[in-house]
């Protein structure tokens, strides 16, 4: 929001998203205004927010799935694998999304030429790779490398919902060739969506705060509980590869700083800047304390699974969509990008 204050009128012709990103990418494409009217909407869309128009626990059909697939493994009898259809329903974000998102805007948008391209990945369980999707002007090329694609399509909620779709905590969302999950799980190159488009700088924001590496999550000597395990799993899945992908950007810029003035790049590669902007303060240790915000059911799981250790609190995050949290996160995100103003403003002015 701090950005859209002070530059109302901004455009950002490319954009791209992943997991919780996808929704934020979606709507900002979508949305007939400006800059700073298409934030201020998806700021008041999150404000609003509740678990409950995120998701849904149905205990029976998660314990009838549950003793479906015991069954079968204990007598082997029933044909094709037991099957749990995610932990949580997605049907709430479904309807929210549905009334929050104008998709037919994405399309008007880049008719206007306001903007040129929206990208939104995701998992392709069949494939076992990340999948691209892609909506903007005809020229832009396809591609393919080692675990992800792209392909052209016309944006739609399942897209979106896809893109976001947890494993085994949300059910896979079904699309034109297959099932698909969360982006982030096979994601290995997150900025190369938009390097694909062809952006020479890059705005990248990290959920990552800059956290002391040596500072264990985990007391030491203790066994770690199932919620510390899932916290670790899920800042690999969701956090490690932007940071990952922003160093082998570095790394690119610098061999071709170092390159002879006579002698060109290599076919297709170019120095893309790139500004990582990071929150100042853990978002997992702002989610300790505000267990008691989750919906009962989804409460008394996490607990029975150590939810209320510390080296848990980065499980909560990913689950917390009350207004407790969600306000702090952008209080914290505002402030952040106020205190590094000068540098944002910096890398903005080189764009023009």
């Amino acid at each position: 929001m701090a950005i859209a204050e002070r530059v109302p009128e901004l455009q950002v012709p490319i954009l791209t998203g992943v997991s919780a990103g996808a929704i934020n990418a979606a709507s900002l494409a979508a949305h007939p205004g400006t800059f700073q009217s298409a934030v201020g909407t998806l700021r008041r869309q999150w404000k609003q927010l509740t678990s409950d128009q995120v998701y849904a626990v149905r205990p029976i059909s998660v314990v009838r799935s549950s003793l479906r697939w015991l069954f079968k493994t204990l007598f082997g009898r029933g044909s094709g694998p037991g099957v749990v259809r995610g932990l949580m329903d997605m049907d709430p974000l479904r309807r929210h999304l549905g009334k929050s998102i104008v998709f037919e805007g994405i399309t008007q948008n880049i008719a206007a030429k306001r903007l040129a391209a929206l990208a939104l990945s995701a998992t392709s369980y069949s494939e076992g790779r990340a999948v691209t999707f892609i909506q903007g002007c005809e020229e832009i090329p396809a591609w393919q490398r080692s675990l992800r694609r792209s392909v052209h399509t016309e944006i739609r909620l399942d897209h979106v919902l896809a893109s976001a779709a947890i494993p085994i905590v949300f059910p896979a969302v079904k699309l034109e060739d297959g099932f698909y999950g969360d982006g982030s799980v096979r994601q290995i190159a997150p900025l190369a969506p938009a390097i694909h488009l062809g952006a020479r700088r890059l705005i990248a924001i990290s959920m990552r705060s800059p956290r002391q590496p040596w500072a264990p999550s985990v007391p030491i000597g203790d066994y770690p509980a199932a919620a510390e395990v899932m916290s670790l799993l899920f800042s690999s899945i969701f956090l490690d590869h932007l940071d990952a992908d922003s160093e082998r950007l570095k790394l690119v810029n610098r061999l071709l700083a170092e390159l002879p003035s006579n002698r060109p790049p290599p076919q297709g590669v170019r120095t893309v800047d790139l500004l990582l902007l990071r929150p100042s303060r853990d978002l997992g240790v702002l989610a300790r304390g505000l267990e008691a915000k989750l919906p009962r059911v989804v409460r008394l799981l996490v607990q029975g699974i150590g939810g209320r250790r510390e080296g848990a609190s980065d499980l909560l995050s990913y689950l917390l969509f009350e207004p407790p949290y969600t306000e702090v996160l952008m209080e914290v995100g505002y402030s952040d990008a106020v205190a590094q103003w000068s540098e944002i403003e910096q890398f903005m002015a080189q764009c023009d």
